[in-house]
């Protein structure tokens, strides 16, 4: 059976699946609707549903599983809700505590630095709060493992909600110029 892996740039307001699986919410928006995707393709990880950017596809479930592992890096871009200091940034660096399905877990300490401009993404399909509300900041991290909400929560845990959260690279997969909703075939290890 033919192989295939794809990298996607995940649109805001899309979950990071195929069917939808939850009895409330029905009319979710699916990467499905994005793609011809071949019948058997799984999203490698996830994104929720509020974040943006990279994720990656595959039809191979041993791939699937590697790339999940913690020798892969997994970058991120994030706007915050007002101006991160270097105190907060090296309590980022060393980890922090955050809840992880109702109970505590430190985090990893990880890569993280201020960007000294906003990247420039397409606008989002909801947009942002603007600069009446107070001024904002980007930071990158690079963490190596992927716990449920777990950028949102380290930035909170610091004193900085995340605003938007956008995922810039897997491993050596970056998310270039592909724009929201746009997939292309990628060689993966």
């Amino acid at each position: 059976m033919a192989q295939f892996n794809f990298k996607l740039h995940k649109p805001f307001g899309y979950l990071s699946q195929f069917s939808n699986n939850q009895t409330r919410r029905k009319n979710k928006k699916l990467l499905g609707e994005l793609y011809d995707f071949p019948e058997g393709t799984m999203a490698i990880g996830r994104l929720d549903e509020d974040s943006e950017g990279l994720l990656l596809l595959t039809t191979d479930g041993n791939i699937s599983e590697a790339i999940r592992s913690r020798k892969v890096e997994k970058q991120y871009y994030v706007q915050l809700d007002g101006i991160i200091g270097e105190k907060q940034m090296e309590e980022l660096r060393r980890g922090v505590e955050i809840g992880v399905h109702g109970k505590k877990f430190a985090t990893s300490p990880c890569k993280a630095c201020m960007l000294t401009s906003p990247p420039s993404f397409p606008p989002r399909s909801r947009r942002i709060r603007d600069e009446r509300h107070g001024p904002t900041s980007w930071i990158s991290i690079t963490v190596t493992e992927g716990k449920f909400r777990q950028i949102r929560k380290m930035t909170a845990a610091v004193g900085f909600p995340t605003l938007r959260l956008v995922r810039v690279r897997i491993g050596d997969i970056h998310l270039g110029e592909l724009q929201p909703g746009e997939a292309a075939q990628v060689d993966l290890p």
